[in-house]
């Protein structure tokens, strides 16, 4: 059964309405390592339980936005809006030619067979969501469930995590097998200074060796605004920490967030002063997600 014509939830604004060309020379096979697909609705329903609606931004919404903004590559993340029917991640994917991967949200009711129809398809991680927002945090026994289900793959697992509560990450990186990535730097609380307790916590994580650090939501953190320079700070500073364990995204299209929009085209020229070193910013950009999510090798 199809739904009709929703309303958007607060908090889910309508795409910039005209991004702007980046200046920045991006090199080839960049990524978009953290970006979204949503409905149409009427083709891919939004969950019934879900915590917020979003405005529909489909897979030909986002392929013309990277064609735009001059990156060939994505990583797609399965929205929490969507639950666990990653019927809209799979179209996605199946869509992007080799040139996309997922991430996977993977419950109690997703069967091993499901799984491995995603891993086939391009997912190559499993996101945990601990944001009161978006659900109850995962338990522990939630957790060694999901990695029972993903064991053998070699998924990476995508915490998000809200700033206080990246102190209490340790053990929860321990129990995982593998690699792990923080979206959106921890959603660190920028008033609490450059050298919170968070961002110690979040280096910290990084200097295990084991742990990778998105330098993408700098909109989401910043107290400043547009051009973000207060976020930029603490994304550059998480970059020239560990080059060779960050990666980044546009977040694409912006859901759950303050104000308007940002300008994806200017979250693309800060890549510049985030990385502004060439080497680490084709590290970034296009190394470090394809060694992440198994793209093949640069071409």
């Amino acid at each position: 059964m199809t739904e009709p014509a929703l309303q958007a939830s607060p908090g889910c604004p309508p795409p910039h309405p005209a991004p702007r060309r980046p200046v920045l020379a991006l090199p080839r096979d960049s990524c978009d390592a953290h970006c979204h697909v949503l409905g149409p609705a009427d083709v891919f329903p939004y969950a019934r339980d879900r915590t917020f609606t979003p405005l529909d931004a489909p897979k030909e919404q986002l392929r013309a936005l990277h064609a735009h903004l001059g990156l060939t590559r994505a990583v797609v993340v399965q929205s929490s809006c969507h639950g666990h029917d990653h019927a809209v991640l799979l179209d996605a994917l199946r869509s992007g030619g080799g040139r996309l991967r997922g991430v996977a949200l993977v419950g109690e009711t997703t069967t091993r067979a499901e799984i491995e129809r995603l891993h086939l398809a391009g997912v190559r991680a499993f996101r945990l969501n601990f944001l009161p927002h978006l659900r109850t945090p995962p338990t522990r026994a939630e957790i060694d469930s999901v990695l029972e289900r993903v064991d053998g793959l070699g998924w990476a697992a995508q915490l998000h995590v809200q700033g206080g509560e990246i102190a209490g990450l340790d053990a929860v990186v321990r129990a995982l097998p593998g690699r792990t990535v923080v979206d959106h730097m921890g959603r660190v609380d920028l008033a609490e200074g450059l050298d919170s307790q968070a961002l110690r916590g979040l280096r910290a994580l990084l200097d295990t060796g084991r742990v990778w650090v998105k330098v993408s939501g700098v909109d989401r953190i910043s107290r400043q605004g547009p051009p973000y320079g207060d976020a930029v700070a603490v994304a550059a500073s998480l970059v020239a920490h560990a080059p060779e364990r960050v990666v980044w995204g546009t977040d694409y299209p912006h859901v759950n967030i303050v104000g308007e929009a940002p300008d994806d085209g200017l979250l693309v020229d800060l890549v510049g002063r985030i990385a502004p070193d060439p080497a680490h910013l084709r590290r970034l950009l296009v190394d470090n997600p394809a060694e992440l999510y198994d793209f093949p090798s640069a071409s």
